[in-house]
């Protein structure tokens, strides 16, 4: 897949979210010439996204209602802002890897759970080569968010649940962006550790190395999936698409 432009200040704003600086610097250039782009560090944990991601929105753009409803908005009034949550994440499922990427269908967490959109648009998009280096493997399954380092015998607890992945902040982000309005939402994190590679610190170890790596290339993918939610009767159109089954694996 050629790599998708940013998108322009007029078509619609996109909102990533992730929590680390070093995350955050895996994006840099996101918004680089195009102002309808942001990358929003929220700090760790739930708390922590809820806040920032609700501050962020609150200061952009955005429109009371889908075109139809009661008080919807007219002709060319500007989308509410596209969400993704991203960064890095334990993996739950044996056999995942270090770089390894995870599409959330739904993110989950005590407070409830939030159903993402158009998960097959943002996953083929990811599952084809990058220009930096070969085809990558994707996962797609529900998202588990935590309030602390999942390790050991919890981490198995929570894959018994259906989950594939497990991070502080993905959750929270996306419940936090749907309170805040219908948008489209979703959840792409890259594994840093996992069950039989367990990583003590980011960036020390070779997980964290090649987790990073991956993370710098998603950017074209987020691109793309936030034209297609652009798209009026598209998959995506402000809608969640219908969740593949938990745990797929969409590399080929």
């Amino acid at each position: 897949m050629s790599a998708d432009p940013a998108p322009e200040p007029d078509s619609g704003p996109l909102l990533i979210a992730c929590a680390l600086g070093i995350e955050r610097f895996a994006l840099r250039g996101a918004g680089a010439g195009a102002g309808a782009v942001t990358v929003l560090r929220t700090g760790m944990g739930p708390r922590s996204a809820e806040r920032a991601v609700a501050r962020a929105l609150a200061r952009g753009p955005g429109r009371p209602a889908r075109p139809g409803e009661p008080g919807g908005p007219g002709p060319g009034t500007p989308p509410r802002a596209a969400v993704i949550a991203t960064g890095f994440c334990a993996g739950l499922a044996p056999g995942m890897h270090p770089g390894d990427l995870v599409v959330a269908d739904e993110t989950r967490d005590p407070a409830g759970s939030t159903v993402c959109t158009g998960v097959r648009v943002l996953a083929d998009a990811l599952s084809r080569p990058s220009p930096s280096g070969p085809r990558r493997a994707v996962h797609l399954g529900p998202v588990v968010g935590s309030d602390h380092v999942v390790r050991g015998a919890e981490r198995a607890a929570l894959h018994r649940t259906g989950a594939i992945a497990v991070d502080m902040e993905s959750a929270a982000t996306l419940r936090t962006a749907v309170r805040h309005g219908v948008r489209p939402v979703a959840a792409v994190r890259v594994v840093v550790d996992a069950p039989e590679h367990e990583l003590v610190r980011i960036g020390t170890l070779r997980g964290g190395i090649s987790a990073f790596r991956v993370l710098r290339t998603v950017l074209p993918a987020f691109f793309h999936w936030h034209r297609s939610s652009l798209l009026p009767g598209g998959e995506l159109d402000g809608h969640a698409s219908p969740p593949d089954h938990p745990g797929r694996d969409v590399s080929l």
